[in-house]
């Protein structure tokens, strides 16, 4: 597919985005791109395969910039990643796709953009901004997932914790894919070729700065699982004292109980309490005042 970046992107042969008088757009398949790449003047001699396709990143040539984008799929994060390369120079940029995700994106511009001063920095610009356009919702999403789970613990609830690991690990690639982004948008500002237009670089300072804000937000979540696990397991060390201290204070009561029941159990001969009328009713009522006046001084000391 070939586009001329006018007030929209122009839908146009091959032959057209070679005549000079428009920046364009091209995406091509790996065999397109292999039987064509020498029309585009690019002076790169570099097949798709040899692409790094596993990370976003932008590399300055002599004649041009290469690169990759290696996008996570928002509903599913830690599934597949889209994959595919792309090439650009003064003239325009071309993708080199063995999918649809990079014309999805494109098509997504073409039915929302229009421009009054159309320019391939503008473009790339909307290009990256579609990549993210739906992030600060899907971290808003994490967010009350995150504060359901907090709320839990909170309420001594059954709280999914397992949960919590999955978005810890969602948003560590979240935060790597960004990353990723700010180096590919920084080293298009850095216009070490002098590709695009002076006036134009502002397009990639605003694209860092919107990724960056989301980064901080990302590092905000991460901060916040890690509170949830400190209060999840403050609350299981809390419990953990309360059995403690149950456990300290039935000890604690039975064991002058165990004494005298130990110590009357031995039947020597000689015992006298044996052979009292109220040996049995003395055991008894000073059993019962060993746990009132036991319970009374825990009760005081606040350990009940």
């Amino acid at each position: 597919m070939y586009y001329l970046i006018e007030n929209t992107l122009k839908e146009c042969s091959a032959e057209e985005i070679l005549n000079g008088k428009s920046q364009y757009v091209a995406v091509l398949s790996p065999e397109e791109w292999a039987q064509g790449k020498d029309r585009f003047e690019m002076g790169i001699d570099i097949e798709f395969d040899e692409f790094d396709l596993y990370t976003t990143k932008a590399e300055v040539n002599y004649d041009s910039v290469t690169g990759a984008f290696s996008l996570p799929d928002r509903k599913n994060i830690s599934g597949e990643y889209k994959e595919f390369a792309f090439a650009l120079d003064e003239k325009g940029i071309v993708f080199i796709d063995s999918g649809d995700s990079a014309i999805s994106i494109i098509t997504k511009i073409i039915n929302t953009k229009k421009w009054r001063m159309p320019s391939l920095e503008r473009f790339i610009y909307d290009f990256l901004e579609q990549i993210i356009h739906q992030d600060l919702s899907v971290l808003e999403t994490y967010e009350k997932e995150l504060d359901k789970i907090d709320s839990d613990i909170e309420d001594d609830r059954e709280a999914d914790l397992d949960r919590v690991n999955d978005i810890r690990s969602d948003l560590r690639d979240i935060r790597t894919h960004y990353s990723q982004l700010i180096d590919l948008s920084q080293e298009l500002e850095e216009n070490e070729n002098n590709f695009f237009k002076p006036d134009n670089i502002r397009f990639f300072k605003l694209f860092t700065n919107r990724v960056s804000r989301l980064y901080d937000i990302v590092n905000s979540l991460l901060d916040y699982t890690i509170q949830i696990r400190d209060t999840y397991e403050s609350r299981i060390e809390v419990k953990q004292n309360r059995i403690m201290t149950l456990l300290t204070v039935v000890t604690t009561i039975f064991m002058p109980l165990t004494l005298i029941a130990g110590w009357y159990g031995m039947n020597f001969k000689y015992m006298p309490e044996l052979n009292w009328e109220i040996g049995y009713p003395l055991v008894f009522i000073v059993s019962v005042l060993i746990v009132i006046l036991s319970l009374v001084f825990f009760k005081i000391k606040k350990w009940l």
